[in-house]
């Protein structure tokens, strides 16, 4: 076989190594990621329970950086402080490692059951935790054959005095090892892969157990640099948890570097394996790292807080604060978090309407630019929603999981329709009628006021809808499109009378009254809309509003 054929086929078995462990950190995710994330929020009394549950996490997802993403988001909007959150980092390390012993382990008899098993439950079950658990043993079978696949097509490799010249040069140059792995493992966003690829090529003969040793470290700060490039542009307080994981592994690294030739003798001694012997090297450097750092974790907290002090409180209402891009593999949390983002920007929405009725009452032209700059805000807020839950449509969802995804975009859709309602038709109005100096007759301005109340009242009603899904409360608002429709009749009649009696305030208003209680109900006709898809799931629709047609022997 050409040594390209043979390139290609490690490759592909690294390929198919980095596949079996996203399956697996993708099934572990969406089976028990809310659980996880609570663990991992909760467990932060002391240092060493954060460690522990670090640890924890990290071996059940087999990646510390989707560890990292979790603790930065809790981190960055305070849920935990900064000393747990980098001894949970700790743990995530140690973590790792587990997942690496175990697979050392001469388990590729498994490798077929775990994927012959995997694919009856992924297959069998529509959705749920069996179809992700069968998800997870399916990545494990592949990990397990990926090891084997790498072993067997690295074996010709040993024949080829090009490669053999190339990997010798390593052995001379540790730190040249070192380099080539951070970049390596970067890309591949796992050290564990790494690991595994260099255990793979240890045992076959490949590389010798000095350069080995010091990829393993190259892979233990490569690790650490995919959440710091992925944070690179967020806020101080969410930079601080990756660069600190980054700096403990790096500084662990250059002082375990020079330290090889001493640990050799003492692996050598311990295991007879090569492959056994890389992964508690593996194993041992992050147990040390924790034993060095655990203690330091408050003056490195102050270090970092000092290195990236926190911004100047200018919040820019605008920025999304819910949508959480570590949320995004568990789609029923990150459907929660787009829920609660949109509530934010009903709660904008909400401002700009109750202010509208002021721009009205006074012709303060100041404060309708003010309304039309708060709509600025909602349809950024709106970019952000939809944009999210975009990226959430491409993951796997249930039904449930579906029709709320569909009922968050849904709402906020129309949301924002109405404060396109408020800016472009309302503030028209209110700059027409500032611009005239007109003014309501106070029989008018009483109907506007009380239309405004009416549908200030279904907006919050609204949001308890959207927020519980509770059917009595759907029939509830849906029932005050018929009071509203009452009350524009009322008010458009109480404007035709004013005009026929002659009154100066209502002739020269009419149709600005008209247009405001117009666009006031189709504002209370969007919030409304939240209901149906409630009560149609609920049997409490008909299909038709129309009347059966009478049969032609009655006409």
């Amino acid at each position: 076989m050409s040594g390209g054929l043979v390139l290609l086929d490690i490759v592909g078995g690294v390929a198919l190594l980095i596949w079996g462990t996203r399956m697996v950190r993708t099934g572990v995710i969406r089976a028990y990621g809310a659980g996880l994330r609570r663990a991992l929020a909760a467990a932060t009394a002391n240092r060493l329970l954060a460690f522990l549950a670090g640890m924890g996490a990290t071996a059940l997802m087999q990646s510390s950086t989707a560890t990292a993403m979790m603790t930065v988001s809790f981190a960055s909007r305070e849920l935990i402080a900064l000393a747990p959150a980098l001894a949970l980092m700790l743990g995530a390390d140690v973590g790792t490692t587990l997942v690496a012993q175990l697979l050392s382990l001469d388990l590729g008899w498994l490798s077929p059951a775990l994927i012959l098993g995997g694919l009856v439950s992924f297959l069998s079950a529509n959705a749920g935790r069996r179809r992700h658990l069968g998800r997870v043993a399916i990545g494990l079978g592949l990990m397990l054959l990926a090891l084997r696949l790498i072993l067997a097509a690295a074996a010709p490799l040993g024949q080829s005095e090009t490669f053999t010249a190339v990997l010798g040069t390593l052995g001379d140059e540790p730190v040249l090892a070192f380099l080539l792995a951070v970049p390596l493992t970067w890309l591949a966003h796992s050290s564990l892969a790494i690991v595994l690829l260099v255990m793979s090529l240890a045992a076959g003969g490949l590389i010798d157990l000095a350069p080995a040793l010091a990829m393993v470290l190259g892979a233990n700060v490569g690790g650490a640099i995919a959440p710091v490039a992925i944070h690179f542009r967020a806020p101080p307080e969410a930079r601080r948890v990756p660069i600190g994981n980054l700096a403990m592994r790096l500084i662990g690294a250059l002082a375990a570097l020079p330290l090889l030739p001493l640990a050799l003798p003492w692996l050598m001694a311990l295991e007879a394996d090569t492959a056994r012997r890389i992964v508690d090297f593996h194993t041992g450097f992050n147990l040390a790292l924790a034993l060095l750092f655990l203690p330091l974790i408050g003056p490195m907290a102050r270090a970092l807080e000092a290195l990236l002090p926190a911004r100047p409180d200018t919040e820019d209402p605008g920025r999304p604060r819910y949508l959480d891009e570590s949320e995004l593999e568990t789609p029923a949390v990150a459907i929660a978090s787009a829920a609660r983002e949109t509530l934010r920007m009903g709660d904008e929405v909400a401002g700009m309407l109750e202010r509208s009725i002021e721009a009205f009452r006074v012709n303060d032209v100041k404060l309708v630019a003010e309304i039309e700059a708060a709509d600025d805000v909602v349809d950024r807020l709106y970019g952000a929603i939809k944009f999210y839950l975009t990226r959430l449509s491409q993951s796997e969802m249930d039904a449930g999981e579906s029709r709320r995804h569909v009922a968050v975009l849904t709402f906020t859709t129309n949301l924002e329709h109405v404060g396109d309602i408020i800016d472009k038709n309302l503030m028209e109005l209110a700059r027409k009628k500032a611009a005239k100096m007109a003014v309501f007759s106070s029989d008018g301005l009483a109907e506007i006021e009380a239309l405004h109340v009416q549908v200030m009242r279904n907006m919050h009603l609204a949001f308890n809808v959207f927020m519980s899904n509770d059917v009595k409360l759907a029939r509830r608002l849906l029932e005050t499109k018929i009071e509203l429709r009452a009350a524009e009749r009322e008010s458009m009649q109480g404007n035709f009378a004013r005009i026929g009696e002659g009154r100066p305030e209502s002739v020269e208003t009419s149709a600005i009254h008209l247009d405001v209680i117009r666009d006031l109900r189709r504002i209370n006709n969007h919030l409304t809309s939240v209901a149906y898809p409630i009560l149609e799931a609920a049997g409490e629709l008909t299909q038709s509003r129309l009347r059966q047609p009478r049969p032609a022997s009655e006409s």
